[in-house]
C-alpha cells in the first residue's frame, strides 16, 4: 500500500524494525536518557528559545492542543483565534469549553490570513493569538512573519500548532516570538501515532507555573516536572517514543531540520509539476509543502478515493464534510520518493483513460 495521506505517513525501515520489537519496561536510566535527548533534540529542530524545555503527551495531536490551552491559558485572557479550517475551529471550540475569552478571525476556507484580517484587532487588549499553522484542512500554509509582526506589536503569547507543518515548512519558534510549538508523531516525524511533543519557550512555562490545570492527566506541571529527570507521570506510548527518538536522530544525521524541510519541498513541487496536467485544480495560493489540495471540478473525489485504494492499492487523503466529494489531498510527508509522485500520477491519469474519473451526482 502506498499512503498519501496526511497521518500516519509512511515511516522508513529503521522505524518500522523497532516498532517490531518487544516494548521496554520505561521506569530505567537508559529510558531517561532517551527522552532527555528526545528533548533536546526537538528544542533543537524547533529553533527553540534558550531555556526552553518540550514535553510528550501520549495522545493525539487534539490531546496537545487541550492540554497547551487548559494549561497557558486562563479566564484572564482574551484570545484571538484563527478559524480557517477544521482545525483552527478546533482550538476555538476548546477555547469555548474551557471558558477563556475570545474572538474568531473567521476565513473563507482555503484562504490565506491577510494583514487586512488582521488589523481590526491591532491593540485592542488582546494577549494571546491561537493558529493552525498549516491548515491542513485546506492545504494552507498561513504567513507566519506576518502572525509574528502583529504578535510582536500587541505583546501576544502566540501557540502554534504546527502538527503538520513542523519539519515540513520552515519554522524558527524564537525568530517567531513563539510561546508555544504543538506536533504530532505520526505527521513529519514519520513515526506511529500516539505522541503529541509540545514545546514550551520560557515566556510559556511563566505562564503554566501560574495556571492551575484542570486535569490530572494532562498537567503540564507535572509534565514537565518528571521530563526533567527524562520520565512521564503516567506510562506513556514508550515504543513510540523510542521511534521517535531514531526518527531525530535520522534527521540530524541527514543535515537536521532545514535539509528535512527541503527534502519535504521537493517532493511537494515534484507532485506539483507531475499533476498539472491532470483534469484537477491545485490550490497553490500559500501552499504548506506538508500537503496539496486538489478540487476535482466535476468528478467524484470519493469514487477517485475507492478505486485508488482497492484496485491501485494507492491511499489519497479524502476530505470530509462539504468537501468530501469535491476535493482531496495528496501528502508529502513522511518517506516519500519522487517515484512514488510518479506511481500516484500513472494512477490518476490510468483512471482517466479507463473513463473511470466518474461524473458526481
Amino acid at each position: 500500500m502506498l499512503n498519501f495521506a496526511v497521518g500516519p505517513v509512511p515511516s522508513t525501515d529503521e522505524i518500522r524494525a523497532l516498532g517490531a520489537q518487544n516494548v521496554p519496561y520505561f521506569r530505567t536510566p537508559e529510558f531517561s536518557e532517551i527522552m532527555l535527548e528526545n528533548e533536546r533534540l526537538l528544542c533543537q529542530m524547533a529553533k527553540a528559545p534558550k531555556d526552553s524545555r518540550a514535553v510528550f503527551v501520549t495522545g493525539s495531536g487534539t490531546a496537545a492542543m487541550e492540554t497547551v490551552v487548559a494549561g497557558t491559558l486562563s479566564s484572564n485572557d482574551k484570545a484571538l483565534v484563527v478559524d480557517g479550517g477544521s482545525f483552527g475551529h478546533r482550538f476555538r471550540q476548546m477555547l469555548e469549553l474551557h471558558q477563556i475569552p475570545h474572538t474568531a478571525i473567521e476565513l473563507t476556507y482555503g484562504t490565506p490570513l491577510t494583514e487586512a484580517d488582521l488589523s481590526p484587532f491591532d491593540g485592542q487588549g488582546y494577549t494571546a493569538f491561537l493558529v493552525n499553522l498549516g491548515e491542513t484542512s485546506q492545504g494552507i500554509l498561513y504567513d507566519a512573519d506576518l502572525i509574528s509582526r502583529f504578535c510582536k506589536k500587541n505583546n501576544l503569547f502566540l501557540i502554534v500548532d504546527g502538527i503538520s507543518s513542523f519539519l515540513a515548512d520552515p519554522f524558527d519558534m524564537e525568530a517567531l516570538g513563539a510561546g508555544v510549538l504543538i506536533t504530532g508523531s505520526q505527521k513529519a516525524l514519520a513515526c506511529p501515532p500516539g505522541i503529541a511533543p509540545i514545546v514550551l519557550s520560557p515566556r510559556a512555562l511563566d505562564r503554566v507555573a501560574n495556571i492551575k490545570a484542570p486535569f490530572m492527566y494532562f498537567d503540564l506541571s507535572a509534565l514537565l516536572e518528571n521530563g526533567k529527570r527524562g520520565q512521564t507521570p503516567f506510562t506513556p506510548a514508550v515504543g513510540t517514543l523510542i521511534q521517535i527518538n531514531k526518527r531525530l536522530n535520522m534527521i540530524e544525521e541527514a543535515g537536521g531540520a532545514d535539509a528535512e524541510i527541503a527534502h519535504t519541498a521537493t517532493v511537494a513541487q515534484d507532485f506539483r509539476e507531475r499533476a498539472a496536467k491532470l483534469p484537477f485544480d491545485m490550490r497553490l495560493v500559500s501552499p504548506s509543502n506538508a500537503v496539496t489540495f486538489l478540487h476535482t471540478r466535476t468528478y467524484s473525489a470519493k469514487h477517485i478515493f475507492q478505486v485508488l485504494k482497492d484496485e491501485y492499492g494507492i491511499w489519497i487523503c479524502p476530505n470530509g464534510g462539504a468537501n468530501a466529494d469535491t476535493s482531496f489531498r495528496v501528502g508529502h510527508i513522511g518517506n516519500h520518493s519522487l517515484s512514488d509522485n510518479a506511481l500516484l500520477v500513472a494512477a490518476l491519469f490510468d483512471l482517466e483513460r479507463r473513463g473511470l474519473l466518474i461524473t458526481r451526482e
